[in-house]
């Protein structure tokens, strides 16, 4: 795989809940760790994603926020 992200995290997925359009998709990327993300059903099924599986969770940084209490 080649990818331009930078932020690619390899990890286990660990839940999937299949929806009428969208799939979420829990990933373990380190003990305790986890990144859920919502992608299409069809993006899911090609994917051929199943837990226990091995898959990146890839971040695009252009859209993260920082905040404080």
């Amino acid at each position: 795989m080649k990818i331009s992200a930078r932020n690619a995290l390899k990890g286990t997925v660990k839940a999937i809940d299949v929806g009428a359009v969208n799939t979420e998709v829990v990933v373990e990327v380190a003990p305790g760790v986890e990144i859920t993300a919502v992608i299409t059903k069809s993006s899911a099924e090609r994917l051929d994603l199943s837990v226990g599986k091995e898959a990146y969770a890839v971040v695009k940084a252009s859209d993260v926020m920082m905040a404080i209490d």
